[in-house]
């Protein structure tokens, strides 16, 4: 089974419906993730590129893709509407392939007050499967590791960072990288600036991404090798971000591809398998991490039970069995006092039996001291 979570999406008509007020004095305000505030229009000749691309994805051995939505700055709670879910619902089925909705923000200097990833807006979120980010400085990186990163219903799990750029503009610190894969996020390396290929619009408009073919394959494997060097290979995603279709790649090419970076075979081919699946699987616990899975039960294991009280043969009461077994044991091995030894057990000589005392073993070893003497 094998993941692509960066499947761009086509530029869509977004068309306004919003009414006027009852007054006439202004446009009603929409709610959040109101599907009527406004609606997304995608041409047949978007639909049907989208389609071809789809089967070439099936084709290459691909079964779970993600189509990526782009937001700069901050999520407008007015504007804002889930054209991956619009775009999801006019593709037809297909069997064995899995369609993912994703959302990816770009945090720049104007992100830092805030970027609309918040309770307010949580209305928003759960039809997207995926949330991610695109940091640009060091405060939204760090942000994105400390913050962002925590178990919540507004939680992102995959933080892509600009390889293409000339120079990344902030460090790759251990304490925030290790942060982050503990609380369960994961770095996104995308294969379409290796191949030096068209990025999205969208990013590079915000300055994310630079295309042109020996800058950009030039950029991107200095930053990608740093990655790869402080994660120790650890939570690593592949994906590809292609815009045109000469650019995709198989899967068996991409794990070619990543292991020039440093990463051994295994974990190369794990980061486009293993790790997105744990991704995905978690991911999901965005809608019920405040929830119970399932009622917990108590299990006693076997033999750890008392045993049902056994009839005595005499026909006497009943006697548990520990004290027919366990319990005489114990009796029988425990020392008897000096006094009991001394006068021995009933019915018994002294110096015989199981009663034998400190003091009757004393005299017997002076009483053979003395033979031993006299001889």
């Amino acid at each position: 089974m094998y993941f692509d979570l960066n499947v761009p999406i086509p530029n869509v008509a977004q068309t306004s419906a919003q009414g006027a007020s009852k007054k006439g004095n202004g446009k009603q305000q929409p709610t959040p993730g109101s599907s009527s505030s406004s609606s997304i229009t995608f041409s047949a000749s978007q639909i049907s590129r989208v389609e071809a691309r789809v089967d070439l994805l099936v084709r290459l051995g691909y079964t779970v893709i993600a189509f990526n939505q782009l937001v700069h700055k901050k999520v407008d709670p007015k504007v804002h509407v889930n054209t991956a879910e619009s775009l999801v619902r006019q593709l037809r089925n297909r069997p064995g392939l899995v369609y993912l909705k994703r959302l990816n923000i770009i945090l720049d200097e104007d992100s830092e007050k805030g970027f609309g990833l918040t309770t307010a807006n949580a209305s928003l979120f759960p039809s997207y499967d995926l949330i991610g980010f695109v940091p640009l400085t060091q405060a939204s990186f760090a942000l994105a590791c400390l913050t962002h990163s925590m178990p919540s219903p507004l939680t992102a799990h995959i933080i892509s960072l600009p390889l293409t750029l000339p120079r990344l503009a902030f460090n790759l610190k251990h304490t925030l990288i290790r942060t982050a894969i503990k609380n369960g996020a994961v770095f996104e390396i995308s294969y379409v600036g290796a191949l030096g290929g068209e990025n999205e619009p969208v990013l590079v408009n915000a300055g994310a991404a630079e295309n042109g073919a020996p800058a950009a394959k030039r950029n991107w494997w200095a930053p990608a090798k740093e990655l790869v060097r402080v994660t120790k290979g650890k939570s690593v995603v592949v994906s590809g971000g292609v815009v045109s279709e000469a650019d995709l790649r198989a899967p068996t090419d991409v794990d070619n591809l990543i292991t020039l970076l440093g990463l051994a075979q295994d974990v190369a081919h794990a980061s486009l398998t293993k790790v997105p699946k744990s991704l995905v699987l978690r991911a999901q616990t965005r809608r019920t991490y405040r929830a119970v899975f399932s009622e917990p039960t108590v299990i006693i294991p076997e033999g750890t039970a008392h045993s049902a009280p056994a009839a005595s043969l005499g026909g006497g009461d009943p006697t548990p069995a520990s004290d027919a077994t366990g319990g005489s044991s114990q009796s029988a091995k425990k020392r008897p006092r000096a006094e009991e030894a001394e006068a021995g057990p009933t019915g018994s000589t002294p110096g015989t039996g199981t009663g034998i005392g400190d003091a009757q073993k004393k005299r017997r070893r002076k009483n053979k001291g003395a033979q031993l003497a006299h001889g």
